[in-house]
Formats: C-alpha cells, structure tokens, sequence
C-alpha cells in the first residue's frame, strides 16, 4: 500500500516540474521572439534591452551615473569616468558604503563601455584604412 502512495506521489511531482519547465521555455520563446521582431523594426528601444553579462539595460545604466545615453555609438567618455569614479569612492564599504551600490555603479560603467566599444573600434579601422599600411620599419645592423 505504502508504494502505492509513493509511486503517486512521484508521478504527479514529474507532471508538475514537467509543466513548470514547459511553461517556462514557452515563456523563454516569447520574450527571444519579441526582442528578435523590436531589432528588426529598428525600434531605438531594442538597443535598450539587457545585456547578458552585467543584467543592465543601457538606460539604466545611463540613469544611475546621471550621463547622456550615447548617440550614435559615441559618449563623453570622460564624463562617465568622472562620475564613476565619483559614485564609486563615495560608496566605498570601508567608508561606510555599500557594496551593493558600487557594484551596480561598475556594472553600469561596463555597460555604456560596451555599448561604446564596437562603435570605437569600427571608427580606429576606417582610421586605418583611411591612412593606408604603414609598417614599421627595423634596420639590421
């Protein structure tokens, strides 16, 4: 009798965790499909949307070190640093800080930098086409 129960028990506890997980990749489905169709109708919110390594969106980002959102790939990089550095000493733990906030103030700074960076290095590579090749040069002595 006792196995009775306990075989029950554990098909209704598969059924559920079963559905748990189908609901969840369905759920999983609908968000990837909807970012997909925001990208393709160049919607300026798509750019927005978090990014994988820090969890942060751009404008989120943006609003926590209180700087301009970037336009066209370009930032006061200056600026950020600034304000980083700032926001960053001032919420030291030693110093009575917290933790918590510094490390949202540096993720907010790795994700503006990563928004930046591709645009940054597309411009040094037409910077050096339009320079041409010139190597350096060794003379053996």
């Amino acid at each position: 009798m006792a196995y009775r129960v306990v075989t029950q028990v554990i098909l209704v506890g598969t059924r559920v965790l079963g559905r748990a997980f189908a609901e969840a990749y369905k759920q999983a489905s609908a968000s990837s499909q909807y970012q997909r169709a925001q990208a393709k109708m160049g919607n300026p919110t798509a750019s927005g949307r978090a990014n994988l390594s820090t969890g942060m969106t751009l404008d989120e980002a943006c609003k926590i070190l209180n700087v301009k959102p970037p336009q066209g790939g370009q930032a006061n990089t200056e600026e950020v640093m600034e304000r980083f550095k700032r926001l960053f000493d001032a919420n030291e733990p030693s110093k009575g800080g917290s933790f918590y906030l510094q490390s949202k103030i540096l993720r907010a700074r790795e994700r503006i930098e990563a928004e930046i960076r591709p645009m940054a290095e597309k411009v040094e590579q037409e910077a050096e086409i339009k320079g041409g090749f010139n190597p350096k040069l060794y003379k053996d002595r």
